[in-house]
């Protein structure tokens, strides 16, 4: 079973990372106002296989549409001991998109990825580009259509984003993501259930 201390180390560097990476590099223009105004939903999945976080994220899929947007305009579903491996990841994705058509909500929701060995197509492992994706644990994040939409059409050129992303990153560089002091960089993982003391599930 979860501890509460496990549950609050996830969530506390979650936010960190939100803090200093996605808000304080800027890479998502949009992401401060919702924070600011605490609309994000932070929830952890204690899923230990892929059936079940079906489950859990179906369940916040329909939690983030019954929700006002006032109230919760997006959610992080955070699952740090299932789909460590980034490629059964990227897999998993197509399950993600499949849920949302089952529950009618596709062109309502749509989701977004980030893991901790996020890597795009075509770039080496080590590529700093890929850090504008990589988190401290796997989450699978949950977006309104609607919110996606009112962005796009406010910021001046949203297209803009993952090109200004890779020129902050390589600029950058990864002595200067190592000097952000993220405390995940060490040990991104809490101890599985029933672990011993002396082994990790993962590291960043």
């Amino acid at each position: 079973m979860t501890s509460a201390t496990e549950h609050e180390r996830v969530i506390r560097h979650t936010q960190e990372w939100l803090n200093k990476v996605v808000i304080g590099l800027n890479l998502c223009p949009f992401a401060h106002a919702a924070h600011a105004n605490q609309r994000i939903r932070f929830v952890m999945s204690t899923a230990q296989d892929e059936d079940r976080l079906i489950a859990d994220l179906m369940r916040e899929m329909l939690t983030l549409v019954e929700a006002s947007p006032e109230e919760t305009e997006t959610t992080l579903l955070i699952h740090p001991w299932v789909l460590t491996d980034f490629l059964d990841y990227n897999d998993f994705l197509d399950s993600a998109d499949a849920a949302l058509d089952d529950l009618g909500l596709s062109g309502v929701l749509q989701v977004a990825s980030f893991h901790p060995h996020y890597q795009f197509a075509d770039s080496a492992a080590d590529a700093i580009e890929n850090y504008s994706n990589r988190s401290p644990y796997p989450m699978l994040h949950l977006l309104r259509e609607d919110s996606v939409s009112r962005a796009s059409d406010t910021y001046p050129d949203i297209a803009s984003i993952p090109e200004t992303n890779i020129a902050t990153l390589r600029k950058l560089g990864h002595k200067g993501w190592k000097a952000l002091g993220l405390s995940v960089l060490i040990n991104p993982y809490p101890r599985h259930p029933g672990q011993n003391s002396g082994q990790n599930s993962g590291q960043a």
